[in-house]
């Protein structure tokens, strides 16, 4: 039997990481062989590119550069990892994908949904995890508790703008694909932590 792709998505500080840990930890309950990824990365050409894309440059970078680039990284993690899993069985949880670069480089980039169509088609050819968790957080907030992480990287730093553009793109594309669902990052862990108990325990219901 082949396995399941389960995406977290979210603008920085949205708490990804404890999610995803999470979700991992339910999937395994159930029975399930899991594997985790991330986005730009997951294979060694993959982080090469990742460390391209977030370190800051004494150039312009181009918008299209940025996106050709995570569409690199996804082929390279899409090929190598994420459907080699799946044809094994095990269940992918994936830290981020894309809906990321839709988000991200479209919404806050403002690149044309024709080119964003484009470069999908010819990356995934019709691939799509199977269900998506989209926590949606407000920017500044999301932004403030990134810098408490530590120094940002090029993309944390571009701006509370870019960030509000983002997040409505997020809202949009979750809007229209009920395989996404949105959940309220604002909320204290605990609370978000128990909607993505319960969004799982429908999921498996199913």
């Amino acid at each position: 039997m082949s396995g399941k792709f389960i995406v977290v998505e979210g603008l920085e500080g949205a708490g990804k990481s404890s999610v995803i840990a999470l979700v991992e930890s339910i999937v395994r309950r159930q029975g399930y062989e899991t594997t985790t990824t991330r986005e730009p990365g997951g294979t060694p050409m993959a982080e090469a590119i990742r460390h391209c894309v977030k370190q800051t440059w004494q150039e312009t970078v181009a918008e299209e550069t940025e996106l050709l680039l995570m569409y690199a990284a996804r082929a390279q993690l899409l090929t190598n990892v994420i459907k080699p899993a799946l044809a094994e069985g095990k269940w992918v949880i994936g830290d981020r994908h894309d809906l990321s670069s839709q988000a991200y480089q479209g919404g806050g980039r403002g690149i044309s949904q024709t080119t964003l169509n484009a470069l999908r088609d010819i990356t995934l050819k019709g691939f799509a995890p199977d269900l998506t968790l989209y926590l949606d957080v407000e920017p500044a907030v999301g932004l403030e508790r990134a810098r408490g992480r530590g120094e940002l990287d090029r993309i944390e730093l571009a701006g509370l703008d870019f960030f509000i553009r983002t997040r409505e793109r997020y809202q949009a594309l979750a809007a229209a694909d009920e395989s996404v669902v949105t959940i309220d990052a604002m909320q204290n862990m605990d609370t978000v932590h128990q909607s993505v108990v319960d969004t799982l325990e429908r999921y498996f219901s199913c």
